[in-house]
């Protein structure tokens, strides 16, 4: 399903489920790292029901699945729901092809709601009540991130630039370090009860660093198939060029945690 934003790429058309394959392969990228900041606040884990809207491939349920919560994933598009379904065949996680906007489980039915990778593509005047009544008394709503520095990261700030060359009006771009930014019609309903922003380095191959670019907004998602073919053979020939076989990219990881009131 295509999506348009006026304040996303300019208002270009993007459509998740036409990468969903190098999605599904490609983006479960996460380290440790980032997991561990969501288990050591005391979310996510063994008694808790937990929401994952944005679901994706599933990319969070499946890798907090080992700790024990009980999750439920929605996403927009059903070619990630048909991903995470797959990749999470072993696992029993309830999947549903739903805007987050539009959900309708009943009251009080979870501990947390997690918003991993998504949270801009939001109505949040239509989202934040929602999410208060589908929580459970102090329920939490997590929020979470995790970006490429292009100015401190060569290899990052180079297929930066390549993806502008072929998507000149997309807006993922130009990352630096700071807190999520929490639209003020939270504040009706969630506190802001802690906040993180830490380095990552992420560790990649050329391919799957390539496969990482490639699924990303500004190419999977939204150019031509000769544009995505073209795009890839100038990627491939820049990584050569400048990346060796493996490498790390620096990235940064943030967590926003808001409580309901």
């Amino acid at each position: 399903m295509s999506i348009i934003n006026p304040n996303i790429d300019g208002g270009k058309a993007f459509d998740w489920g036409r990468t969903s394959a190098d999605y599904a392969s490609y983006r479960d990228i996460y380290p440790q790292e980032f997991y561990d900041k969501i288990i050591r606040r005391g979310l996510c884990v063994s008694g808790q029901n937990v929401l994952d809207i944005g679901t994706g491939t599933g990319v969070l349920p499946r890798n907090l699945y080992c700790y024990g919560a009980r999750w439920t994933g929605t996403d927009l598009s059903e070619n990630q729901i048909n991903q995470a379904k797959l990749l999470s065949r072993d696992m029993e996680i309830d999947y549903y092809p739903l805007a987050a906007e539009q959900l309708d489980f009943p009251s009080r039915s979870f501990d947390v709601v997690t918003a991993c990778q998504c949270f801009w593509y939001f109505d949040h005047k239509r989202l934040a009540p929602n999410l208060a009544r589908m929580l459970k008394p102090g329920g939490r709503f997590l929020i979470l991130c995790m970006e490429w520095l292009p100015f401190e990261d060569q290899i990052a700030g180079a297929s930066e630039a390549l993806v502008f060359k072929y998507s000149p009006n997309w807006s993922g771009a130009g990352e630096t370090v700071h807190p999520i930014d929490v639209p003020d019609c939270y504040a009706d309903c969630f506190t802001l009860a802690y906040h993180e922003e830490y380095p990552l380095k992420v560790h990649f191959t050329r391919e799957s660093w390539h496969g990482r670019m490639k699924a990303c907004r500004g190419i999977g998602a939204s150019l031509s198939q000769e544009k995505i073919e073209a795009w890839e053979k100038e990627h491939l020939r820049l990584l050569n060029e400048i990346a060796p076989e493996e490498f790390d990219v620096l990235h940064y990881g943030a967590i926003a945690e808001l409580q309901l009131k």
